[in-house]
């Protein structure tokens, strides 16, 4: 997979989980400490590669593993 087929999937992943525990992105971004709810979109969309403390923010907020995130594809 290159790059933006990762992010894609991660994005995609990150979206379903976001889901399940009943967060819009606005809140999501609040409870794990980043600057906004758009920069979770663009996660989402594949457009933002989050760095290693904004993916460990997420992974604690939502309560999920890192492979949870991951797809074993990738």
């Amino acid at each position: 997979m290159n790059k933006k087929e990762i992010l894609k999937e991660f994005g995609k992943i990150l979206g379903a989980e976001r889901n399940r525990a009943g967060l819009s992105q606005d809140e999501l971004a609040a409870q794990a400490g980043i600057c906004a709810g758009k920069h979770i979109g663009k996660i989402e969309r594949g457009e933002a590669n989050p760095s290693l403390y904004t993916v460990i923010s997420i992974m604690n907020t939502l309560n999920i593993s890192f492979d949870k995130l991951f797809s074993t594809k990738i």
